[in-house]
């Protein structure tokens, strides 16, 4: 102390820099009772996690994955793949992951692991491509592995920053393949820009395989060509690798038809190789049928969210909205010099509203915080308006 001088040294909460992780995926295998590790049963998982195929190949328990997981593993680093955690789930039979009262059961601690881990941004799991198919009488197309694929839609929407690659189911081809992909968007129509299919499946000399690893690893390898974040660039027109073919090869007809039906077409382009060329997720929503456009939406999202955890802590009064809209405008800025938002019709970047307009003074008891954002990210045609509730007391 200086004489009548006091030093008062204030609290400043620790602020988040670091970027959201778009480019780690997550693969999900399955793992039937003759290859249960000793000790574990139905329900039980392993997870490991790998940065190249090498350190896969070395994994103690690498036999007990199906083939599927295995080759998913070598297609993703090879098209250009960085991270991912392998999961083989532990199963009495198929049916296991046929209906969605069972899925709860066995797979739940499958998905508390995934909501634990929150950097995971691409889910695939091949296997269920090769589950069986069927049509009722009034056209209606019944896959066997659609509920676990709807609730892996349901856990990247409440994820924020997840998104889900999906196979075309094996055997599947032409009208039929447009109708299934329409029903399942339909029958998810509020999650369905969560998630995207690809079709043909691939081939490497003799061998099958579905495409989403090589997909995944084509999504990170796009995002690492552009940094510092590349994800507003489509991950299409980029030749895949690990693959001498297509199992079915597309006219250019043919391939505009699926594109229609958002299903995103893999094909041979003469001098350049076997790559996809489309980008469209499942959604009928014009402001989410781009892949980019979600992902996008996606990490901005996530990344306010972590942006702003500090607040939760602090003392609810203007100078923290003052404080909290300062922080998320830079954040926005920073993706505005980036190039993942565009000018909307207004002319306006992006906008950000957080003070006694739209924090009342019930939410101010209760210990909330209400935040309005607005903004157009790359490759949508309107803004688009986000809200935030942080903290309660």
């Amino acid at each position: 102390m200086l004489g009548n001088i006091i030093v008062q040294h204030g609290h400043r909460a620790p602020r988040n820099k670091a970027h959201v992780r778009c480019d780690i995926t997550a693969i999900i295998g399955f793992v039937l009772p003759q290859k249960h590790p000793v000790g574990h049963q139905t329900g039980d998982f392993l997870e490991v996690v790998v940065r190249g195929e090498p350190e896969f190949a070395n994994y103690d328990h690498v036999h007990i994955f199906d083939p599927a997981t295995k080759r998913s593993v070598r297609n993703f680093f090879r098209n250009g793949g960085d991270t991912v955690h392998v999961f083989a789930v532990c199963i009495d039979s198929l049916e296991d992951v046929q209906s969605s009262l069972s899925i709860e059961s066995v797979c739940g601690g499958l998905f508390h692991r995934l909501e634990s881990e929150e950097d995971i941004s691409l889910i695939v799991v091949p296997s269920l491509a090769y589950f069986g198919l069927q049509m009722l009488n009034d056209g209606t197309l019944l896959f066997e592995g659609e509920a676990m694929l709807t609730r892996l839609l349901q856990h990247c929407a409440v994820m924020n920053n997840r998104f889900l690659i999906v196979d075309a189911p094996q055997n599947l081809h032409d009208d039929l393949l447009v109708r299934w992909t329409k029903q399942f968007g339909l029958r998810n129509d509020n999650i369905s820009a969560y998630g995207a299919v690809y079709y043909p499946w691939l081939c490497d000399g003799e061998a099958v395989f579905p495409p989403s690893s090589v997909m995944a690893g084509l999504y990170v390898s796009v995002e690492k060509m552009h940094p510092p974040i590349g994800i507003q660039w489509p991950p299409a027109n980029i030749p895949v690798r690990g693959c001498t073919h297509a199992s079915v090869e597309l006219t250019q007809q043919e391939a505009t038809t699926l594109a229609k039906g958002h299903v995103n077409p893999i094909v041979l382009v003469p001098g350049q190789g076997i790559m996809p060329m489309g980008a469209r997720t499942l959604s009928k929503d014009p402001i989410f049928q781009q892949i980019n456009s979600r992902r996008i939406m996606n990490m901005i999202i996530e990344q306010i969210h972590r942006d702003t955890q500090w607040a939760v802590f602090e003392v609810n009064n203007p100078h923290l909205w003052s404080v909290v809209s300062r922080d998320i405008a830079a954040r926005l800025e920073e993706f505005w010099n980036q190039g993942l938002l565009e000018l909307s019709d207004d002319g306006e970047k992006y906008f950000v509203l957080c003070n006694e307009a739209n924090n009342p003074r019930h939410l101010l008891d209760a210990g909330y915080i209400s935040v309005e954002v607005r903004l157009q990210p790359v490759g949508t045609t309107e803004q688009i308006l986000i809200d935030f509730t942080l903290g309660g007391g």
